[in-house]
Formats: C-alpha cells, structure tokens, sequence
C-alpha cells in the first residue's frame, strides 16, 4: 500500500509545485517509469578501484569554480604508482583539464583535486578521469550541465534533507506517522518524486535517533543509548520504522537514476564535539563506509550535530571550549574519511547567527569542512547582522579557506507551537532570489513538506 506522507501537508505542496513554477522545481509525469536518457550526472565506471566527485553536482551555473574531485584505490599488497589525468569530454590530450602521479601504498587510496573556472563552458559535459599503470586502467565519468548565468546561484533547488524520522515527536507531528509506515517501496517512490522534481541530492539527516544536547548527557561510546537506523554492527538498539535498511533502499535507487545522496552521521547529541562524540562519530562513518560505499551515489558525509553560527551553543558550556572542540573534531574527522574516500566531501549545516567575534575561529574550521550549508538567513535577530550581510561575510570565509558555501534553505514554518508545516511558496522564491551568491542551494526538507506533481 502506498504511503501517503501527511495528506494534508503534501496537498500544500503539491499545490505550491504546480501553480509556481518560477521556483524552477520542474513538473513531470511517470515519476515510476525513470528514463535514463534524462540523467543529471550518471557515473559510468570501469572498474571499483576509481572515484570522481564534482562540487557541487549539475547543475551549475557558469560563475563558480568547478571542484572536481578524484580517488584511486590500490587493492594489492605493494605500493603502486598511477599516472591520473583528468578530461572534458573526450580522452584527447587537448581536452585534458590535470595530471597528477599517485603513488599509493597496498591497501589505501589517493586522491586528487583541481578548480576548474565554468566561465565560458555552458552547456552539457562530461567530466572524466583515468587511472594507468602499467596494464591497469581505470576510468570513469560524470555528467555536469553548467548553465549560463550573471550570479552564482542557479536558482533552483537541487536537493533536499530527508528525515527517516524526525527527532522531536513535536516538530514532527504532521508526519512522523506516515514517515514510520513507510516500506522500501515507499522510500523508492520518494527517491523517485525528488528525481522529478530536480532535487537530485539527498541529504540522509540522521542514521541514529538519540534526541539530546551537548552537556546534558552523562554517556560514552561504549554506553550510548541511541537506536539505528539501520543495521548497525556496533549497538543493537533499532528505531521501531517499517524498513529494516532504508539508507541501502535509498542508495539503490539513487544508483539507478544518477542520484547523490550524504548520509547523516549522528546524532550523538545536538551541538556535540567533544572527544567522546568524535569517537564514535569516525566509528559510525567507518561502519556506513564498509556497509554502503560501494555505491556510485555514496557523495559524501554530513555531520548531524549542527552548530550556531558563533560556533558554540550558548548555555552548554564555555564558549572557548566549544569552539577549540569543533576545529579539533573536524580536523581529526576529515582526515579521517579522507583515508578511505579521499574525494568524498564532509558537509556542516549551522546557522548565521551571532557571527561577528567568531572570524579567527571560521579560519581554523573552514579548511577542514569541505561544504558549509548555514540556514535560517530570513529569520535574523534583531541587531545582528541582515541576512545579506552574514551571506556576504560567510562567502568571504569560505573563500579565504576553499570552503563550498550552499544554502540550506528552510521550506518549513512553525505552527501549533513548534509543528513543521509547508513554507509560503513566496517566502521561498523571495530567499531564492535574495541570496543568489550560493552555488548550490538544497532544503529542509522533502518529507512532509514537498512532493512530486503526480505523487
């Protein structure tokens, strides 16, 4: 049986999606029926022992920097020397965009990067990378759409946040029913709807329920009491869902339409960065990479915890200590990652609040965190700074450290006290347009409040 997330809050959505369509979030029918002529960036790949990631995924206007991103795995037992180059289009020579030589050791990876300038480029391409040595070639490609533009932003959504199951039973009223019935088909099916609607990145919010804070727990590693989402070989406790392993259903839809998708490592406690939280942080990511990532649309990681824009939470603890935390658990946990998946990015969503005092801090976190995705610029406190302006500083600091800068733009208002309900469709196409310095803009989320027309 088909499930229906919150009937009345799809209505909403479904309305905004068909009535509106210069919020760029395209309509179409057969959602079911995917056509893999029309994928956004479907990864051809020769053999398991390569990777290729582009920052951000098509589509992406002529005005930014192109990220591109590759990996080599050595699998045998002694060291190997790849000779590694990067194309546009074709595997010519005259068309290679870098080269590099990796010599990697048994059993490891090695990664490359290089910034490639859109201006100039528009229209359909392909991005490729091959890997020799000696009688061993690997190869792979991604597709990426660049589109021409005056701003950074495309002005559409391109992904959202996907909730298993929403942390707090109130915020989540209208739909966390529906969200705990929902079977694998179901899951397929939403993967689906935001594959039509152009929202080709899914960002897993949580792979573990443990609603709590920093400094107001007591737990280790060994004594965490949180329950999975999956099944997890490091604590047995599960969350009463329909699906024993959505996060696998999910990747395996993704897979077939071309789709990226970052799973959510967490929750440990809200605005947690202590030792004990980085522990079992880089536990619980080893375990989703060993169970998951040999999927294609594996993208990246996303940290759950959250943080405030001054980088500490006020009321749970010492603001120094916070801050000190945060650049030590980003700088152990990329690194980290970066062992096993070397071009896969880590995302931090924080708000852009209360920034000004917090610069120093930004310049030793940034060049650890691969994307930063603040929320909440149209709802600024009085007396700080407007929204523009904290867009503009945080821009600035993204740049000075080669950090990505997306907007993680909210599509939810509180109503009944603290109930998620359906943003009005002006407010968004107003942030749309108000923050066009973004380069990629996803949101909060798609569950509950948005869906496919034909859903």
């Amino acid at each position: 049986m088909r499930v229906a997330l919150s009937d009345c809050v799809f209505a909403g959505a479904l309305l905004w999606l068909v009535c509106h369509a210069s919020l760029d979030v395209r309509s179409a029918t057969g959602f079911d029926r995917p056509q893999r002529e029309t994928l956004p960036d479907e990864a051809v790949q020769s053999f398991a022992g390569i990777s290729l990631t582009l920052i951000p995924p098509s589509p992406v206007t002529d005005r930014i920097e192109l990220d591109i991103r590759g990996s080599v795995r050595n699998d045998v037992d002694g060291s190997r020397t790849f000779e590694v180059a990067l194309y546009l289009d074709e595997e010519k020579p005259q068309q290679r965009l870098h080269q590099a030589a990796l010599t990697i050791d048994p059993q490891s990876a090695a990664g490359l990067a290089f910034r490639w300038p859109a201006q100039g480029h528009a229209g359909r391409h392909r991005v490729i990378i091959a890997a020799r040595s000696g009688d061993v070639t690997l190869r792979m490609e991604r597709r990426i759409e660049i589109i021409a533009s005056d701003v950074r932003s495309t002005g559409r959504l391109g992904g959202a946040w996907v909730d298993l199951y929403h942390h707090d039973e109130q915020e989540g009223r209208p739909f966390n029913a529906e969200l705990a019935k929902m079977t694998d088909g179901n899951w397929r099916e939403l993967v689906r709807a935001m594959h039509t609607t152009e929202q080709n990145l899914l960002v897993v919010t949580m792979m573990f329920q443990n609603f709590t804070h920093r400094a107001k727990h007591d737990f280790t590693p060994e004594t965490y009491p949180g329950r999975a989402y999956y099944p997890s070989e490091l604590y047995s406790a599960r969350m009463p869902i329909a699906s024993s392993d959505p996060l696998e259903t999910i990747l395996d839809e993704a897979d077939k339409l071309g789709m990226h998708v970052m799973p959510g490592v967490g929750m440990y406690a809200f605005f947690d960065y202590t030792p004990g939280s980085l522990r079992w942080c880089m536990n619980v990511a080893d375990e989703l990479w060993r169970r998951y990532g040999g999927h294609p649309s594996f993208y990246g990681w996303y940290l759950s915890h959250e943080q405030g824009g001054g980088l500490y939470m006020p009321g749970l603890g010492d603001p120094a200590i916070q801050r000190r935390e945060m650049v030590d658990f980003f700088r152990a946990f990329t690194a980290h990652v970066k062992r096993y998946a070397p071009d896969k990015p880590v995302l931090l969503a924080t708000n852009p609040y209360a920034l000004r005092g917090a610069e120093e801090t930004y310049r030793e976190l940034l060049p650890h965190v691969d994307i930063l995705g603040p929320f909440g610029f149209h709802r600024m406190p009085e007396g700080d700074l407007t929204g523009e302006q904290a867009a503009a500083l945080l821009q600035s600091l993204c740049d000075e450290a080669g950090c990505h800068l997306w907007l993680d733009l909210e599509t939810f208002v509180f109503r009944n006290g603290v109930e998620l309900h359906p943003r009005p469709i002006g407010e968004l196409i107003g942030d749309l347009r108000r923050f066009p310095n973004f380069e990629k803009t996803l949101h909060y989320q798609f569950p509950g409040l948005m869906s496919a027309p034909a859903m």
